[in-house]
């Protein structure tokens, strides 16, 4: 159960009766002090504004309507100016953690509505091995992903890569300068940067690169092998990223900018037909009002150049369509770069006025900040280049290695690498998905890596911390400990429970603002309300039936983390 949106919906009913505007939201929220209750709901100041009502009166007659919420809570009364607290029934919670615990989906509700949800993220160019700026759309994309497929939506996975236009055609001459061989590929990153160079000081050498592009799009037999070529070796080298990451992209989810070539002249002629284009200095545009610049100028949108070249705002015009049209979305998610931003806001205005995109169909843009190194700027490595995705994967691996046989010495030292395996790449992908994804954060090895605050490695000690109980448990005693009835008697005991409780609301949240970031804090606050749990409520001394009931708040505990971890992609262990 969605347990505020259920108190919302009982709340926002009882305001109205009570002759409230029929549109005042309860604004439900956790209590900020449990003493008072363990939610609260705040929208009686506003629904009393707006009649000019006494919000203390509103709020009464409001609470003779609810009672108790039908046995949902012990008490609900009225603080303030007009705050209504709700302390929920202990016998309600231990029957709601009861039903948790053998639902896989651990009290998280099919949505009202299933919708398909088409997710872009990632989208390397294929001319060069995936680096640190790839990151965030990568993890922050996939995280969202699995949060939308648990919640039971729809979710078509869509790599965006960039696989055409002249760079292709340069990498193509140099690799037939050369003879290159797919061993000469092997360093993507320095293979580009040599054909770049060539490209630059040589004309005649960027004469023939041009020629290549015009003869790959001529569909030219040997060029369109050759791109086929350096395409699939490309691949290869962000699959083995997209593996060591366990990110959910797999080659049937690319569709790469030269998937939606021939739609192209189509998306320009359409517009034209639509009487949205314009030509402006020999390049076709779309205008729309709601875009200006300096001056209060209208802001184009280009789809033509004059010299007859497409750019990013067609091909992005014909995958609206095809995502739309032949994958069906009702939601279209784009994990961008912030900077991207003024761009999509154009693609989509385009897109709807042009009735390439029904009205009811979702288009958001989801975007990131930068990852920042020490000095306040982007993270590149002391050259001044980008850090390749793998170097920096395997630098996080051989600084946990170090860590954890520090802490664990004794340890096989193949156990000790799967160990560093999971708490490096954990850490990297927590480090990132914690923060709110629209701001730049500082790139630190020491806070990511370290056991205490809301990292990875923390988590990931919580959860074995618990399994630990189990194991310390009667060996012939089930893993698994069902309780009829969950109780909740000590302080610490309700604070863990109606931290479990709240899994639906947040997860609804993450799904509702693709804000990764709720989900980590949630998980750091659970860790924490386990913790207090833990110190405060012995449990395998306990006498039955306390003993059963706490064990099975453990064990709820662990599955929660558990599954909030996997949707974040991030793997856990249950001896660290």
């Amino acid at each position: 159960m969605n347990l505020r949106r259920e108190l919302e919906k009982r709340i926002s009913k009882a305001l109205v009766a009570a002759g409230a505007p029929a549109d005042s939201p309860a604004l439900v929220g956790p209590s900020k002090r449990p003493e008072f209750g363990d939610y609260q709901a705040n929208g009686v100041m506003a629904a009393s504004k707006k009649q000019k009502r006494n919000p203390g009166e509103l709020a009464r007659l409001a609470l003779d309507i609810l009672g108790n919420l039908d046995g949902l809570a012990d008490s609900v009364d009225v603080a303030g100016p007009g705050f209504i607290n709700i302390k929920l029934s202990s016998d309600f919670i231990g029957k709601h953690l009861s039903l948790m615990q053998g639902d896989e989906k651990l009290g998280v509700q099919k949505p009202e509505r299933k919708d398909t949800v088409v997710v872009d993220y990632s989208g390397p160019n294929l001319a060069k091995e995936m680096h640190v700026g790839h990151l965030r759309s990568t993890i922050i994309g996939d995280a969202l992903g699995h949060v939308l497929d648990f919640v039971g939506h729809d979710v078509i996975r869509q790599n965006h890569v960039g696989d055409w236009g002249t760079q292709f055609g340069m990498l193509i001459a140099y690799m037939n300068e050369i003879k290159a061989s797919h061993k000469d590929l092997a360093d993507l990153e320095e293979f580009y940067k040599a054909a770049k160079q060539k490209f630059d000081e040589d004309a005649d050498f960027a004469d023939t690169a041009r020629e290549y592009v015009v003869k790959l799009q001529g569909g030219d037999k040997e060029v369109a092998k050759a791109w086929e070529d350096f395409r699939d070796v490309s691949l290869h080298h962000c699959e083995a990223v997209y593996d060591l990451l366990g990110v959910d992209l797999k080659r049937g989810d690319v569709r790469g900018e030269s998937f939606y070539n021939d739609d192209l002249p189509n998306v320009v002629s359409d517009l034209d037909k639509s009487g949205l284009l314009k030509k402006s200095d020999g390049a076709q545009c779309v205008f729309l009002d709601e875009f200006k610049g300096k001056d209060d100028e209208p802001l184009p949108l280009i789809v033509q150049k004059s010299d007859g070249g497409y750019l990013y705002a067609t091909t992005d015009l014909a995958a609206l369509r095809y995502r739309v049209g032949k994958l069906k979305a009702d939601r279209a998610l784009y994990v961008t770069d912030s900077r991207q931003a003024l761009h999509f806001r154009q693609v989509f205005a385009v897109a709807k006025e042009a009735k390439f995109v029904p009205a009811d169909v979702s288009l958001e843009h989801v975007p990131f900040g930068t990852m920042m190194g020490a000095d306040g700027k982007p993270f590149k490595t002391r050259e001044g280049d980008a850090v390749k995705l793998m170097d920096l994967l395997a630098e996080a691996q051989e600084r946990a290695f170090d860590l954890v046989s520090e802490k664990n010495p004794d340890l096989p030292e193949d156990r000790r690498r799967e160990i560093a395996r999971v708490v490096g790449i954990g850490a990297v992908k927590y480090a990132d998905l914690s923060q709110n994804r629209t701001s730049d954060y500082i790139f630190s090895w020491d806070k990511m890596l370290s056991f205490e605050g809301n990292t990875a490695p923390y988590m990931q000690y919580a959860f074995a911390r618990i399994s630990s109980i189990f194991s310390k448990n009667r060996k012939n005693e089930t893993k698994k400990t069902a309780a009829d009835n969950i109780l909740i008697e000590h302080p610490a005991e309700r604070g863990l429970a109606i931290k479990l409780l709240q899994l639906p609301e947040m997860i609804q949240g993450v799904c509702d603002e693709c804000l990764p970031n709720l989900l980590c804090g949630y998980l750091f606050e659970l860790a924490g309300a386990f913790m207090s749990f833990y110190e405060n409520c012995p449990v395998l001394k306990a006498d039955e039936p306390q003993r059963s009931s706490r064990l099975a708040l453990c064990e709820l505990t662990a599955s929660v983390i558990k599954k909030g971890l996997q949707l974040l992609g991030i793997e856990t262990l249950e001896q660290m």
